[in-house]
């Protein structure tokens, strides 16, 4: 993200830069004025250059906050969920078990029956 932030301030002074220069020099005007207005030109494009830089940094940190919130709010309701799994998985566990010895009670009869009928 940063690397197209630089990017795109360094176009935006390069681009300003060039077009202010060649404006300028082909203005019918004196060597010392038209230093001068290279100079003023190049100043304005500096500083519409930080201003660009600066609206991009405020940009980006708030997309970075609101980027951060969302996953704070998707682990917690990981969390939340994982919590839910877990107590489905013991409610499964205990029906588990209870069926196991419900049907061990009833194998234990079934061969005990068995047994006294053989006899």
């Amino acid at each position: 993200m940063s690397n197209q932030i630089e990017g795109f301030v360094k176009g935006i002074i390069l681009g300003g830069l060039i077009g202010a220069a060649i404006g300028i020099l082909y203005a019918p005007q004196s060597g010392r004025k038209t230093r001068e207005d290279i100079s003023g030109k190049a100043e304005e494009v500096l500083t519409k250059a930080k201003e660009e830089y600066e609206a991009a940094l405020k940009k980006s940190g708030k997309a970075y906050e609101s980027a951060r919130k969302q996953l704070k709010h998707l682990e917690s309701s990981a969390m939340e969920k994982v919590g839910a799994m877990g107590e489905k998985v013991d409610e499964l566990t205990e029906l588990g078990k209870e069926a196991l010895h419900d049907t061990k009670g009833h194998l234990t009869k079934a061969v005990n029956t068995a047994v006294h009928a053989f006899k």
